[in-house]
């Protein structure tokens, strides 16, 4: 038997799949394409940028997740079960300003390093711990706190006096 009112439903659907792989195609080569400052994380959805610390002579580079409003700041990296060694979360502030964080529902212990109006390590407060609500507080006013893995800093011999560079997104 024969349904010859559906052959225009038929023709229809197999031409929205057509355009959709199409579609899908095009989404897959844009998203190739783009450049370091307009790609976004898979699981936070935040726009990530390339950043640098001159430290010691050398340039340690990174791609940084950048939380800049206040609800993207407030929830950082909580719930995080990994973050690669180059990677971190970077927390722009609209003014210079004490700043205090802590690890509520931080699984991954971290490196919190404080960026001062100069653009230069302020401190850090190294391998804060998962979870600790003992806030961890800057030595001066900061225009922006990046997060790395705990014990990166060390690791690549980060301390304060080095010069942070980034681009807004």
């Amino acid at each position: 038997m024969r349904y010859p009112a559906l052959a225009p439903i038929a023709a229809l659907l197999l031409l929205s799949t057509v355009a959709l792989i199409g579609c899908s195609r095009g989404g897959a080569e844009a998203a190739s394409s783009q450049t370091p400052s307009t790609r976004v994380h898979p699981v936070s959805g935040l726009p990530i940028v390339a950043l640098a610390v001159e430290s010691q002579g050398k340039v340690h580079k990174f791609a940084v997740e950048v939380a800049s409003t206040e609800a993207e700041q407030a929830k950082g990296l909580m719930f995080r079960t990994a973050m690669g060694a180059d990677e971190g979360m970077i927390f722009p502030r609209k003014e210079a300003r004490m700043a205090a964080f802590w690890m509520r529902n931080t699984v991954i212990p971290l490196d919190i390093i404080f960026i001062g109006p100069d653009r230069r390590i302020l401190n850090i407060g190294a391998e804060a711990q998962p979870y600790d609500e003992t806030p961890v507080p800057s030595s001066g006013p900061v225009i922006a706190v990046l997060e790395l893995n705990g014990g990166r800093a060390a690791q690549l011999g980060l301390a304060p006096g080095d010069k942070v560079s980034w681009k807004a997104p």
